[in-house]
C-alpha cells in the first residue's frame, strides 16, 4: 500500500510542489530543526519505495523497517501543511512493526535462512489491532458534538455539491435527512467498528462495514489513500487461519517458496520481549492520552485548533480563511502590506489562513525576512477573518496584537479571538 502511495506522490509532480518549490516550509512545534532537502527529497522518496518492497517481502526486515519509519516521518515533518491522520496513521503502525516478528513466517529472511516459525506472541498481533481500535474509537468519540449531530455539520455543506456523482448526486445527497442519517451512521461506526471486528461471530459483518464505509468514503471525498488503508489494515482482525489460507494461496503460485522450509515453534524475538513491551506500552500510553489533551485549553477546539491535531478528528470541520500582514514600523508608524502569494503556495495560504500556529509562524518568518532586508522596529500584524462550519466569518486574530512579540508553546493563544459560538460535545 505504501509502495502505491508513493508512486502516486511522485507521479502527481507534489514532490516538487509541496516540499522543493516553496521558499518556507510550515514546522511542527518542537521540530523546527527538521530542514528541507531540495531535489535530494525524490532520494527519501526512492529510500521509501525501496523499504516500501524490502518490507512486502521480508527481506532484511528489521533494517528496512527502522528505515521506512525514519524516512517516511522526516518527509511529514518538512511540510505541516501536508497533515493527514492517514499519514500519521501510517508513522505510528511502522513505528510499532519496527518491535513486531512480521517476518516470522512467510519471508525472503526466511527463505534465506529455511527456517520459519509457527507462532509467535499474540500481544505482538494485539498491539496492531489495539492502534485501530483507538483510531477508530477516537475519531467515534470526536463525532459526539452538537454540529455533527444536531447539526449534521459539515456534512450538510459537502454533500449537495457532490451533484456530479453519477445517481446519487443530484438526488439522495440533496436530502437533509440524509446529512443527518450519514451523520449518525458515521458516529455509530466508528464506535462500534473495533468491536464488530473483534468479535469472531460479527468480523464478517464488520468487514463488509468497512469496505462499504471507506470505498463510499472514497468516492465522496478525495481523501487519497486513507480509506483503501484503513480496509486492509482491517485485516489483522481475522484469525491466524485466515491469514495462513492467503499464504498457502500464495506459496501455490510463487515457484521459489516451494522448497520446504523447517518450522521452530520459538519465538524469534524472545530475548527482545520484555524490552519491545516495554517499549509500545509507553507509547500506547501517550496514544490515549495526547487526543485528550485539548481539555485543558479553554478556547473552543474547532476554532483554535488546540490540541486538534493527532487527536484523530477526521473531517469534522469545514474552515475557510482570509489572513492577510501588515509590517508596521513601530517608530514611524508607516506600514505596508504583504501579498502572501510572494512567499507562499497556493496550498500553504489556503492551510495558513485558519490555523493560528501557522499564522504565527509565518509572521515571524515575515519578520525575519524584513529585518534581513535592512528593516528596523517592525511588528507584524495579521487581519484574519474565519468561518467555521458555514457560520458567518468573524474576526480570528486579534489585529492590535504584534505577532512577533508572540511564541510558540503549549500555552493558551490569547491572542485569538474568542469564537461567537458554542459547540457542545467532546
Amino acid at each position: 500500500m505504501m509502495l502505491y502511495s508513493m508512486i502516486r506522490f511522485w507521479s502527481k509532480d507534489w514532490i516538487n510542489s509541496v516540499y522543493i518549490e516553496p521558499d518556507f516550509n510550515f514546522k511542527y512545534y518542537g521540530f523546527e530543526w527538521v530542514q528541507g532537502l531540495g531535489n535530494y527529497t525524490y532520494i527519501l522518496f526512492l529510500i521509501c519505495m525501496l523499504c516500501s518492497i524490502f518490507i512486502t517481502l521480508g527481506f532484511w526486515y528489521k533494517t528496512s523497517m527502522s528505515v521506512f519509519f525514519i524516512t517516511f516521518t522526516y518527509i511529514e515533518l518538512i511540510e505541516k501543511t501536508t497533515y493527514l491522520n492517514h499519514y500519521y496513521f501510517v508513522s505510528l503502525i511502522s513505528f510499532i512493526l519496527i518491535f513486531l516478528p512480521a517476518s516470522s513466517c512467510f519471508s525472503l529472511d526466511n527463505l534465506s535462512r529455511r527456517t520459519s516459525y509457527k507462532n509467535v506472541p499474540s500481544w505482538t498481533v494485539d498491539t496492531i489491532k489495539l492502534l485501530m481500535i483507538i483510531v477508530y474509537f477516537y475519531a467515534g468519540l470526536a463525532k459526539i458534538n452538537s454540529d455533527w449531530l444536531l447539526n449534521a455539520l459539515p456534512l450538510k455543506i459537502w454533500l449537495p455539491s457532490k451533484y456530479d456523482i453519477p445517481y446519487i448526486g443530484e438526488t439522495i445527497l440533496q436530502y437533509n435527512w440524509v446529512h443527518y442519517l450519514m451523520s449518525w451512521g458515521g458516529m455509530f461506526y466508528d464506535l462500534l467498528i473495533p468491536f464488530l471486528l473483534l468479535y469472531k461471530r460479527t468480523r464478517i459483518i464488520g468487514f463488509v462495514f468497512v469496505i462499504f464505509f471507506h470505498v463510499f468514503t472514497a468516492i465522496l471525498f478525495p481523501i487519497g489513500m486513507f480509506p483503501y488503508i484503513m480496509i486492509v489494515s482491517a485485516l489483522i482482525f481475522f484469525d491466524g487461519k485466515t491469514h495462513n489460507k492467503i499464504i498457502k494461496f500464495l506459496k501455490r503460485n510463487l515457484f521459489f517458496v516451494r522448497d520446504k522450509i523447517i518450522e521452530k515453534p520459538i519465538d524469534p524475538n524472545q530475548k527482545h520481549r520484555m524490552l519491545s513491551i516495554t517499549i509500545l506500552s509507553i507509547f500506547f500510553f501517550f496514544q490515549i492520552i495526547i487526543p485528550f489533551r485539548y481539555i485543558f485549553y479553554p478556547s473552543e477546539l474547532f476554532w483554535a485548533e488546540e490540541g486538534y491535531r493527532f487527536s484523530w478528528r477526521v473531517m469534522l470541520v469545514e474552515k475557510i480563511g482570509y489572513t492577510n500582514f501588515k509590517v508596521v514600523n513601530k517608530k514611524s508608524g508607516s506600514s505596508f502590506y504583504i501579498r502572501n502569494g510572494h512567499f507562499l503556495t497556493d496550498l500553504q495560504i489556503k492551510q495558513m489562513s485558519f490555523q493560528p500556529d501557522m499564522i504565527l509562524e509565518y509572521a515571524h518568518y515575515l519578520g525575519d525576512h524584513f529585518r534581513s532586508q535592512g528593516h528596523q522596529n517592525i511588528g507584524v500584524y495579521a487581519e484574519s477573518y474565519v468561518s467555521l462550519n458555514g457560520r458567518p466569518s468573524q474576526e480570528f486574530i486579534d489585529p492590535k496584537v504584534d505577532l512577533l512579540e508572540q511564541e510558540e508553546s503549549f500555552k493558551t493563544k490569547k491572542w485569538i479571538k474568542p469564537f461567537k459560538y458554542e459547540i457542545k460535545g467532546f
